[in-house]
């Protein structure tokens, strides 16, 4: 019994380390609670809005880095569905009522991606 816990132990423990980093989040967006920012993007402060309305919430926020398209939308392909997100595509996922639209945009300085979510 104790070599089968010592193997699950050490297998576990292999799985913490082969886990992606792009899959680990550093900080999340200030106005939705549970969405990740992708590792190299920082929140442009006081950029967006959030609102409940009669028909579900409305967020907007965006985020500015250094990072590569791709690797965002890696980033979140891995990421979402482990909070409930179905990926739709690469920029559209949905969970419950809510759906979110990711669009990364390349600028002189990096890449700003704007986050909107609103209801289905």
């Amino acid at each position: 019994m104790a070599r089968i816990r010592h193997v699950f132990t050490a297998f576990a423990l292999v799985l913490l380390l082969c886990a992606p980093a792009t899959a680990r989040a550093e900080a999340f967006l200030s106005a939705y609670e549970d969405l990740p920012l992708a590792p190299g993007l920082s929140e442009i402060p006081d950029s967006g809005l959030a609102f409940d309305s009669p028909g579900g919430r409305i967020v907007e926020a965006y985020a500015h880095g250094a990072v590569k398209p791709a690797d965002i939308l890696k980033f979140y392909s891995v990421t979402l569905p482990q909070l409930g997100w179905t990926r739709e595509s690469d920029r559209l996922y949905r969970r419950e009522s809510e759906v979110l639209r990711l669009d990364p945009a390349p600028d002189r300085h990096g890449i700003t991606v704007r986050f909107a979510i609103s209801p289905e």
